[in-house]
């Protein structure tokens, strides 16, 4: 790892697990290593992957692999070697102490960062796989199909908290008022409609009438007479006597 320090650049993480990234050390075709500082002020150096490395299951297990195996509480064959036997592998002994890892879908490491002395970059060196087995060299090299993608892989954003539950004398105080304000509608609602449909709502029809013609009217006065001839004053008035030749009651002339 080299000593000099460079400014981070767009894509880098601001943070990864409890460290905050302060600058890069490194940046090779299988991952970065920066430079970071713990929460109690100790600087680290965290190596990541890139996302291609990482998008690549077997050079990600190959990584994973070798941060578990220098773990404190490793796990595989070697950690059980070295638990029975009390000491550590030989190529365990090249690997820094490993002071925080993460094994996910965007694995990193955090060891102590000492200037001079190797770092996190130690669990980058097995990702790349070179062409050669075990001892002496065998064909031509190995070009993974990733290595251009060298950007970081970022680890997934956390999941959103699940929203608040509420308790359940709130939910039946919601209920409570939610069932009111439903009457209250409904009487409003009735009040409204019910009566404008009982103005709006027809009389009912009268009964058919028969019309019966009437009589004309019979006058109440008495009809004209002729006029009475009116007597002279020579008639006989009451009291008088009669003309010669005339007696009451219809008698003959004397």
């Amino acid at each position: 790892m080299t000593g000099v320090a460079s400014p981070l650049q767009n894509g880098d993480p601001p943070s990864l697990g409890p460290f905050v990234i302060q600058a890069r050390l490194r940046a090779g075709p299988a991952g970065l290593v920066y430079l970071a500082q713990a929460p109690d002020g100790r600087a680290v150096s965290v190596a990541l992957l890139t996302r291609g490395a990482a998008f690549d299951a077997a050079a990600r297990d190959r990584f994973v692999t070798a941060i578990t195996q220098a773990a404190p509480e490793r796990g595989g064959v070697r950690g059980w070697v070295a638990r029975r036997s009390g000491r550590r592998t030989a190529v365990l002994d090249t690997f820094p102490p490993v002071v925080a890892m993460d094994v996910g879908e965007a694995p990193w490491v955090a060891t102590p960062y000492l200037p001079g002395r190797p770092g996190a970059e130690r669990f980058l060196e097995p990702v790349l796989v070179s062409g050669m087995l075990i001892g002496e060299r065998h064909g031509p090299d190995f070009v993974p199909h990733w290595i251009s993608d060298r950007a970081p892989a970022l680890p997934a954003p956390p999941r959103p908290a699940p929203p608040p539950t509420e308790t359940r004398r709130a939910v039946l105080a919601a209920g409570a008022v939610l069932g009111l304000m439903l009457a209250l509608l409904f009487v409003v609602g009735w009040l409204v409609f019910g009566r404008a449909d009982d103005q709006a709502r027809p009389m009912r029809p009268l009964p058919p009438t028969m019309f019966v013609p009437t009589p004309p009217p019979v006058p109440t006065t008495p009809m004209p007479r002729e006029p009475s001839p009116t007597p002279s004053p020579s008639e006989s008035r009451p009291g008088s006597p009669a003309p010669e030749g005339r007696q009451d009651g219809g008698g003959e002339a004397i």
